[in-house]
């Protein structure tokens, strides 16, 4: 009888019951360890976080939403559900056993990323988000144990959630055009810095930190993810671009076994920007990082480095935006004439294939690195390139544009260049002279006219003879002006006439052509 009558008492649904034993295993789990339960770390963490279940209502409303104002499409971790945004503990609260864990949790709590195109979004989160980063860089900075295999996968997985977007780069309505200088734009500023700087030094701190084992690291710093780094150079943000120069400088000399990977992927951008597009913001970094391995290159060198001078090097002098890396490309050529003195004759005819002819500011800046590569030039390279060189320096020094003329002029003022062309005065000489006469003789600027008159001073000191020789030479075709200018006329006139003929010949030819058919029609 008893056991009918509790047969028919109402019994707990197995819902309820699951919910009991899992709030049970919940409290349970709350021990203390060090001062800190564990469930604490558990419940402020973003992986694991509590949330609220209602026992009503559509089964969707059982995920929480991420806070107002985060960005879910870069939220790696949108697939884990939490309700707040919450501090976790300091790392000096936490005993060394549980430090790496916080350190993960920290990781995976920063890899939220929120929409700063609204600065009123979500203020107290991108503070605490902040705080946080700050203390990430302190623990790999002052961190004295190998990071292990988890640390390293979520750095990464954090760092790229962080950092790798779509650029949105400011619409270029102003195209360059060559001969004229556009102001420059401002560069676009990324609202997000005040995040994207602490995650840049985080990953810099943490590749250069000696705890990381490059071996175990290369695993998730692969090449996949170099060439996404690479992709970002072509920010708008100019800081962003020197974070970005330093830690690929890092990578390449931490990961021996991607070093050829990271050249032959910049050659590939250079390659695109040169010969494609002509558009990328961060060929000023590439150049800085390539100017440091050139200097690291070994003795004799390779011919993969030399066709890289040739290829890629030496064709960055075409674009018109040269002014924008001048300075860093001039800096990696020189490198590579003070490891091979015998390059010297291979990158001057480059420049003189890439001359300016119409744009004055790229040649005076040409100018400039002429004298550069000069001054590391030894005879016999000087020897073979000194006649078209000095075909190329007699035209600039005739220009109108005075910069142009003083710059050449100034490469007189390099003892190195003078000794070099004393040498070689007989063959040198009779090139430049014409030009200089003229200057002394019409040049608008004083300027130009005075370093003028000192440069054919030294001439004259010299060797006197051949000065005196030049001299009558140029007196001569001066005098005889006036009768090439005639033979020139005349000569036109000749093929006019010629070609008059040869038009009512044609014209005379076709006629007859044309009138039988006529008459037949007819």
């Amino acid at each position: 009888m008893f056991k009918q009558i509790l047969s028919k008492l109402p019994r707990k649904s197995s819902s309820s019951s699951k919910g009991g034993s899992s709030e049970h295993h919940g409290a349970s789990s709350g021990k203390t360890r060090g001062g800190v339960k564990t469930n604490d770390l558990a419940t402020k963490s973003v992986g694991s976080a509590s949330v609220s279940q209602p026992h009503h209502g559509n089964i969707n409303n059982n995920r929480a939403q991420l806070p107002f104002g985060v960005n879910e499409n870069q939220n790696p971790n949108r697939s884990l559900n939490f309700t707040s945004y919450e501090a976790l503990p300091a790392f000096r609260d936490v005993p060394n056993s549980e430090k790496q864990a916080l350190f993960i949790n920290k990781l995976k709590m920063c890899s939220i990323v929120f929409d700063f195109a609204d600065a009123t979004k979500n203020i107290k989160e991108k503070e605490i988000k902040r705080q946080t980063l700050v203390e990430l860089v302190d623990y790999v900075t002052s961190a004295n144990v190998k990071f292990s295999e988890s640390v390293i996968q979520q750095v990464v997985k954090t760092v790229s959630a962080n950092i790798f977007r779509t650029l949105s780069p400011q619409p270029r309505e102003n195209k360059p055009i060559d001969g004229v200088e556009l102001e420059e734009e401002e560069p676009s500023m990324d609202p997000a810095w005040p995040h994207l700087q602490i995650v840049y030094e985080l990953f810099l701190r943490f590749v250069a930190s000696p705890e990381l084992d490059a071996k175990l690291a290369k695993r998730f710093i692969d090449q996949a993810f170099v060439l996404r780094l690479l992709d970002l150079f072509d920010s708008e943000d100019p800081r962003e671009r020197e974070y970005l120069k330093m830690t690929l400088h890092r990578i390449y000399g931490k990961f021996m076994a991607h070093r050829p990977f990271i050249r032959k992927a910049i050659n590939n951008l250079f390659f695109n920007f040169i010969f494609e597009t002509e558009k990328c913001n961060g060929i000023a970094e590439f150049l800085e990082i390539l100017g440091s391995i050139i200097n690291g290159f070994a003795l004799p060198l390779k011919e993969e480095h030399k066709l890289f001078l040739v290829r890629v090097l030496i064709p960055l002098h075409k674009p018109k935006c040269l002014a924008m890396y001048h300075q860093q490309l001039s800096y990696c050529i020189t490198q590579f004439v003070e490891k091979d003195c015998k390059l010297a004759d291979t990158i001057i005819r480059g420049l003189l294939k890439y001359w300016p002819i119409t744009n004055s500011s790229k040649e005076v800046m040409f100018l400039s690195e002429l004298e550069e590569v000069l001054e590391a030039t030894q005879q016999p390279e000087f020897q073979r390139c000194m006649m078209p060189l000095f075909r190329r320096i007699a035209h600039c020094l005739n220009s109108p544009h005075f910069q142009v003329a003083e710059r050449a002029l100034f490469l007189w003022n390099n003892d190195h260049i003078v000794n070099l062309i004393k040498q070689n005065c007989k063959v040198i000489l009779p090139i430049i002279f014409p030009a200089l006469e003229r200057n002394t003789r019409t040049h608008w600027n004083q300027a130009v006219h005075s370093l003028t008159l000192n440069v054919l001073k030294i001439f004259n000191d010299l060797d006197p003879d051949i000065s005196k020789e030049c001299l009558q030479k140029f007196e001569e075709n001066e005098s005889k002006k006036d009768e090439i200018k005639e033979d020139r006329e005349a000569t036109w006139r000749r093929l006019e006439e010629l070609a008059i003929k040869r038009a009512a010949n044609s014209e005379t030819m076709l006629i007859g052509k044309v009138s039988p058919i006529r008459k037949s029609a007819g």
